[in-house]
């Protein structure tokens, strides 16, 4: 596996400007003769492989155009004209086709949309009159077509301001429609949902304030009252978003599209494009650096230097169905401030570490409690509320109890057994033994007492109602199940990287006892305690590759069997990525929360 930024410090401007032109590097070799189709794999996603082909084609230009604006070197610029032209004439073999309904050449057009704002010099005015016009066309699709009534609004209004930038004919009333409507979808205290939705993930940080920025960066004489809501908007925004980062750089996994990796932390360089300091701008540049580093850490990369399909290693089992080969580039998105000059005062700041932020923090519209161990090395949110049905693994990826910037979460292989299921940070259902079920879906959310509720229903004539209380570094997790059949409960903490454990060095310490599940690796320990000691503990040794940081994990368990009736469950869970700090904190035991007593637990 060929890391292309391996030896790259990633300090500096020109640090970033050289990883841009690495990660491009490997790129070339797939561009096909027409310069406008570049093919990475056979690997599918739900649209065909000319939007694909596009897709690897037009990410990568969301870091060459930013850098190229900053006046950073790029030598291909010839081989995305002669693809620009190319893909957009209906005569040329590889004709990008016409965008249709909702179809995914809409998405590849908004970084054409940054290149006419940010480098017209390179892809609009050295082509003929015939190529502009083909180009003009082929984007002006997105203003006559439908689209999705969520982020992508934004990609109709990068394009129409890309066309205005260069004097090209656009839509006014489509930009200002679209803009109207991403209005609607606006919460309050910075956060956004991503359409009439229940997502609250990096589509807001990554797509509804990015493109925001560069709005209010770019926008902001034309349309000056907008430009200021955004801003203030974004500076909301940042206060709770901060708290989603560790100390190491690492970013809470969470949520859809984890695959774009870096782009997590692409809101803190888009402030910087905005020159918007709602931190001071060390630890802006802190937080962004760091992030990137750490990816830079992570084996992220195929054989031949491309980015792959995953999260922290490859693995196409936590995949959606819209990742194609080339989807990982809009990564680069993080690279939007290498359009700022190296005076810009982000570029002069000397990083900054993570400002002092609360151990525990409920933060309302993402429905989460978020809390950090002193150490700030580990974040952990609390989770109950949010969902988005249509994606693969969706329940893993919005339904878990908790979420964990060291100990990641898992998906699973299959519902048989509970190696296939991998259910950490959550309580899986059976009503033969086999096949688990879990929270996928809630019916009822709220906040009690300092404790996340909520109410689901997995199965027919079963009901589950689940607080969640933080106690760091522990949490509390207290359930009350009412079911009209018997059932087999597992209920998992913190999946444990169990690297190591071959059997020359014999590394992992594993303890499944009544009342009591727990782990240690060098990677760290991860445990769960049963309050009402009702359960029996089990060390479950997952399949591989269900974990999105690490391929192969054990996962500690507190399993048990139901009649009908009702039943009461709680237990405290603990994971350090620090096996000696865990060992100390495992003596520890939270209570149970005295407010529940009142509800009928003792």
């Amino acid at each position: 596996m060929t890391n292309p930024i391996a030896h790259n410090p990633l300090y500096t401007r020109g640090d970033l400007q050289r990883a841009v032109g690495d990660l491009f590097a490997p790129l070339k070799a797939y561009f096909g003769s027409g310069g406008a189709r570049v093919s990475l794999g056979v690997t599918a996603a739900h649209y065909d492989s000319h939007a694909a082909e596009l897709e690897s084609f037009a990410r990568p230009l969301w870091g060459l155009v930013p850098m190229a604006a900053g006046g950073g070197s790029f030598a291909d610029w010839a081989l995305y004209r002669r693809g620009l032209t190319n893909g957009t004439d209906p005569n040329h073999p590889e004709f990008w086709g016409t965008p249709r309904d909702c179809d995914q050449r809409l998405v590849e057009m908004a970084a054409f949309g940054l290149a006419l704002l940010l480098v017209p010099h390179e892809v609009w005015e050295p082509l003929d009159h015939t190529a502009q016009d083909h180009l003009l066309r082929w984007l002006s699709t997105i203003n006559k077509v439908g689209i999705v009534d969520n982020n992508w609004l934004w990609f109709r209004v990068m394009v129409n301001l890309g066309l205005a930038h260069v004097g090209a004919k656009y839509d006014e009333a489509a930009m200002n429609n679209a803009l109207a409507r991403l209005d609607e979808f606006y919460l309050g205290d910075g956060w956004y949902a991503d359409g009439m939705s229940e997502q609250r993930d990096y589509y807001i940080p990554f797509a509804m304030h990015f493109y925001s920025l560069v709005y209010a960066k770019l926008a902001g004489e034309r349309d000056p009252r907008r430009a200021a809501e955004y801003r203030e908007r974004a500076r909301a925004f940042a206060q709770d978003f901060v708290n989603w980062f560790a100390a190491d750089g690492s970013a809470l996994p969470f949520g859809r599209s984890l695959t774009y990796r870096f782009a997590q932390g692409a809101f803190w360089g888009a402030l910087a494009f905005a020159d918007l300091e709602v931190l001071p701008w060390g630890v802006i540049k802190g937080l962004a650096l760091r992030h990137l580093r750490w990816w830079s850490r992570q084996p992220i990369f195929a054989s031949d230097g491309t980015l792959s399909i995953g999260y922290a290693y490859p693995n196409l089992n936590m995949a959606e169905q819209y990742n194609a080969p080339g989807s990982p580039y809009w990564a680069l998105k993080f690279f939007l401030p290498l359009s700022l000059p190296e005076s810009h005062p982000f570029w002069q700041a000397e990083e900054l570490p993570l400002p002092e932020l609360p151990s525990i923090q409920y933060q309302p519209h993402p429905h989460m409690i978020l809390y950090r161990h002193s150490s700030a090395r580990h974040v952990m949110a609390l989770s109950s509320g949010q969902r988005e049905p249509w994606i693969r693994h969706a329940g893993e990826k919005y339904a878990k109890f908790a979420y964990s910037t060291a100990f990641g979460f898992s998906v699973p292989i299959g519902r048989r057994g509970l190696t296939q299921a991998a259910a950490d940070s959550m309580l899986a259902l059976s009503d033969d033994g086999e096949y688990y079920r879990v929270r996928e879906k809630t019916v009822e959310v709220a906040f009690q007492d300092g404790a996340l509720y909520s109410r689901w229903l997995p199965l027919p004539g079963v009901e589950v109602e689940t607080w969640l209380l933080p106690a760091p570094p522990w949490h509390v997790r207290v359930h009350r199940l009412r079911t009209s059949r018997p059932l087999w409960s597992a209920e998992g903490g913190f999946s444990l990287n169990r690297s190591g454990d071959n059997p020359l060095e014999n590394a992992g310490i594993h303890e499944a006892v009544a009342g009591i599940a727990a782990a240690r690796y060098p990677a760290g320990g991860s445990g769960v305690r049963d309050l009402l000691g009702k359960r029996m503990g089990q060390v479950v040794r997952c399949d591989p590759n269900t974990n999105l940081l690490y391929p192969r994990t054990v996962l500690p368990t507190l399993t048990a069997q139901h009649d009908p009736g009702e039943h009461w469950l709680a237990c405290a869970v603990l994971a350090e990525p620090d096996a000696d700090q865990w060992a100390l904190a495992w003596e520890h035991v939270p209570d149970l929360p005295a407010f529940l007593q009142d509800q009928g637990l003792s």
